[in-house]
């Protein structure tokens, strides 16, 4: 076997790199190795498809012409595409569980029944298992139910919370791991915990959110390695706050940067690249984004077409939905944004009921 180390190429001026033009073939049952750095060490002059591993998401990347965007991989698609299930809900409470094909438009499908009924808890999901945990039916509650994707049917026990939580807990989620944060108790709560989402369980404790807060449940999404809590209520004022977690560590939630308007009970969804955030109290239309592997303020995506709160949101790794929620009257209506561009929401279809406070998730979301 011949071996060829190059150390240094250049044009024939030396005054740059060498062009390489026409088609040109590398056949290898080895590997390629691509650029690799941070998303810090992104490079300042690029153009249009140059591509890169981050090793801070841990995937590979391209250049668009206006950002870095993630290689992205639709996972488990079912009847042509990713699935999203809307669980629960209030405020006449409910076990009804709803899903949609997030690929295609139109009205949801009945899906099957929680264990119990429940509104405003926080869900988690990998690839195949759907979960809910907590949230409140009479009393706050501490059961964490779940479900497979590929089948529909009712939910089964999957464990207990260490700490029972109702009022907007949130959830957030990677491949391997559940993360749960603040909400009720009643007392609202800064407490973190996490499950192991392939094995059946009770949570474990994680850490602490920065501020004790409630009516964020809607307000958190994940990539592969950071988990997003944005939103809420603290005390009697809503916040703009967003703070993020590493899921795969144990530890206290870091400042991220805020949003462009202190709400709570935002709708929230996510590929592995973008956070989207879509309404919220006070009443509003707006939706605004962040990109999830670094820091900094959320920027404007555009307009929900009606403004409101409570939603409840799923993703692919295109393609997110936002269903549910009040305007301030109960509505069933799904909208639907392009996560990779922005632009406002447009009509996906109806749930199967009108409602807020439900728990969400997909086999696509942006944690896997």
């Amino acid at each position: 076997m011949s071996k060829l180390n190059v150390s240094r190429l250049t044009n024939e001026n030396e005054d740059g790199a060498p062009a390489v033009s026409g088609i040109s073939t590398f056949s290898s049952t080895a590997f390629l190795v691509p650029p690799s750095g941070t998303t810090a060490q992104r490079p300042e002059f690029v153009q249009p498809g140059m591509i890169r591993f981050n090793t801070d998401s841990g995937h590979l990347e391209y250049y668009d012409g206006v950002e870095w965007t993630e290689v992205l991989v639709a996972n488990n698609d079912l009847d042509g595409g990713n699935r999203g299930l809307f669980m629960g809900g209030g405020p006449s409470i409910t076990n009804t569980v709803d899903y949609i094909t997030i690929s295609t438009l139109g009205n949801a499908s009945d899906y099957g029944d929680l264990t119990q009924a429940r509104w405003t808890g926080a869900s988690a999901a990998s690839s195949t298992r759907a979960i809910t945990a907590g949230g409140e039916t009479a009393a706050i509650v501490n059961t964490i139910d779940f479900a497979t994707f590929a089948s529909t049917g009712n939910f089964s026990d999957f464990g207990d919370l260490v700490t029972a939580v109702g009022q907007g807990v949130g959830g957030a989620s990677s491949q391997t791991r559940g993360i749960f944060g603040g909400g009720g108790t009643p007392t609202r709560t800064n407490t973190i915990q996490y499950i192991t989402i392939a094995s059946a369980g009770n949570s474990v404790d994680f850490g602490d959110l920065t501020q004790s807060k409630d009516s964020g449940g809607e307000g958190v999404c994940s990539s592969s390695t950071r988990g997003i809590f944005a939103g809420g209520i603290v005390g009697p004022a809503k916040v703009n706050t967003i703070e993020y977690i590493t899921i795969s560590t144990l530890g206290n939630a870091l400042d991220f940067g805020d949003l462009t308007l202190a709400r709570g009970t935002v709708g929230v969804l996510s590929n592995s690249t973008r956070g989207v955030f879509a309404g919220g109290e006070p009443n509003t239309n707006i939706i605004d984004f962040i990109t999830i592997a670094s820091f900094g303020d959320a920027q404007d995506f555009g307009d929900l077409l009606t403004a409101g709160y409570s939603r409840a949101g799923v993703s692919s790794p295109t393609r997110g939905c936002f269903g549910g929620g009040a305007t301030p009257s109960l509505t069933n209506v799904i909208e639907y944004v392009e996560i990779l561009s922005t632009g406002n929401s447009q009509d996906f279809g109806d749930l199967t009921r009108t409602n807020r406070g439900m728990t969400s998730c997909s086999n696509g979301h942006g944690g896997l």
